[in-house]
């Protein structure tokens, strides 16, 4: 296993900078998931973890050792990407094997790890098939068995599921968090898909415009987003946002917006200071027939376990609710709704940071 640090790391590609003086520390045995729309700095941090790109300024650290200019394989990880690169003229146990080979292992020795390998990844049948014979959940597993065999302390991952369809993509999610418990290796794994974070990491670190916004385990990012871009990105359907502004006092708040006037719970420790906010809620929490305000419905999602229930109530936006399948709704329907208060999240109108 391998400790690694990022010291006031920055990239900069001419005059764009793509990793803005970020400080991460990950530690041994972590599967820590950089997770972010395109364009965030997500696969550069990835990229100079690895070697494959050289810092403007800062540091990167494995086990305390600036490894800036060490090669990538002398850094002792292993990667995985979104583009495979296996060999096609070579069968499934020679594509597997081919680091050691170039490493000069004896041949009794590789080929008792290639099987290891392979078992492990439930491939030990592919083993004398070509890559072009494999699907793409197989050609996946020849991959990381490619990397697993070589014992590294680190895993790095950009993307490596994004070519697979969703069945898959979430099989292998689960054989990916399995292969984790088993190795306890530390992982690093780059993805812009917030289902594959949510799912995987034990700690998800997201970022936007080469700045970190939030570093912390799923259910922190879910529940209590750090400002309005987290709680947008994360979740599905995106979380309703709702401008407006706070009126009366400390332990008597009330939030005001277009034909909507909600009583906010003392304990949100917010202040009337006459700044606009937003008032973020997700669809679980917006509660269809409970409550004195009125909309219309706009259009319904049935997803079987539930439906999605989207409404005009006057104001910029529609709302979406989350729903019983048991529950009926047609476009036109006139539904009253309120919130449970136990999902406000209130970001500030102008920084969009978070208030309460």
């Amino acid at each position: 296993m391998a400790r690694i640090e990022l010291r006031d790391l920055v990239k900069k590609f001419g005059k764009i900078t793509a990793v803005a003086g970020i400080n991460l520390e990950i530690h041994d045995g972590e599967f820590l998931i950089l997770v972010g729309p395109s364009g965030c700095g997500k696969t550069t941090t990835l990229n100079m973890i690895s070697g494959l790109e050289t810092p403007t300024s800062g540091e990167v650290r494995i086990d305390d050792m600036v490894v800036n200019e060490v090669d990538p394989g002398k850094r002792g990880l292993g990667m995985v990407f979104q583009d495979l690169a296996l060999f096609p003229h070579m069968n499934v146990f020679e594509n597997i094997a081919f680091g050691l080979k170039v490493k000069q292992v004896p041949n009794h020795e590789i080929r008792k790890r290639v099987e290891d390998a392979a078992e492990a990844m439930h491939i030990a049948k592919l083993l004398q098939k070509k890559p072009a014979e494999c699907s793409g959940g197989e050609a996946q597993r020849v991959a990381l068995a490619r990397t697993i065999i070589t014992n590294p302390s680190v895993f790095l991952m950009d993307e490596p599921l994004s070519s697979l369809d969703a069945k898959l993509r979430v099989d292998m999610r689960t054989e990916l968090k399995q292969l984790h418990e088993r190795m306890k290796a530390t992982f690093i794994y780059v993805t812009h898909d917030q289902a594959e974070a949510m799912t995987m990491a034990d700690r998800i670190i997201v970022m936007r415009d080469g700045h970190i916004q939030q570093s912390g385990g799923p259910l922190d990012i879910y529940g209590k987003p750090s400002n309005q871009f987290v709680a947008g990105f994360f979740g599905t359907p995106t979380m309703n946002f709702i401008a407006g502004t706070l009126a009366g006092e400390e332990d008597n708040l009330l939030f005001q917006a277009n034909n909507l006037a909600q009583p906010l719970p003392a304990a949100a420790n917010l202040k009337n200071n006459g700044k606009a906010v937003i008032l973020g809620i997700r669809s679980e929490h917006v509660l269809i027939g409970e409550g004195k305000n009125q909309g219309n419905v706009t259009i319904t999602q049935p997803l079987g376990d539930s439906t999605l229930v989207f409404f005009e109530y006057g104001g910029d936006t529609p709302l979406v609710a989350q729903v019983s399948p048991s529950l009926a709704f047609s476009p036109g329907d006139t539904v009253e709704f309120g919130f449970d208060s136990a999902g406000f999240h209130v970001f500030d109108g102008d920084s969009g940071d978070r208030l309460n």
